[in-house]
């Protein structure tokens, strides 16, 4: 049985399980997404605007590329999403998951829920603001 000051400094073995399904499950669907922004970004098919007016042929052009720069953008958002969750995991091993890096007190466990990849606690997360 572990002493009560071992409990402050980090989560359970139980508690961390409960963790690595979460975040386990957000890398499954984020990952999912990841694809799917990959194959719309990947997707050069033509729409079909070689009988459209100039003008329109223009906008729609405009449109892909403005299309093209957003999903890359996801693309690379989701892909750092990813590696956060991925990093999480290897906290939840080295069993230092939901520990601030700043304070060095336990990250509340709803905030973890929400936030499965947080490395700072809201009290941390409010001084850098």
């Amino acid at each position: 049985m572990s002493s009560s000051t071992d409990e402050k400094v980090r989560y359970s073995d139980k508690d961390l399980a409960y963790f690595k399904e979460i975040v386990k499950t957000k890398i499954a669907e984020a990952t999912e997404q990841y694809e799917l922004i990959k194959s719309a970004y990947m997707n050069d098919a033509d729409n079909g605007t070689d009988d459209t007016a100039p003008q329109f042929k223009a906008f729609d052009e405009g449109s892909a590329v403005m299309s093209k720069e957003a999903n890359s953008a996801l693309a690379i958002r989701q892909e750092k999403f990813i590696r956060d969750l991925k990093n999480a995991l290897i906290r939840i091993e080295n069993k230092s998951y939901g520990v601030c890096r700043v304070t060095g007190k336990l990250i509340a466990k709803a905030r973890l829920e929400l936030v499965p990849h947080a490395t700072l606690s809201i009290e941390a997360k409010n001084m850098q603001d």
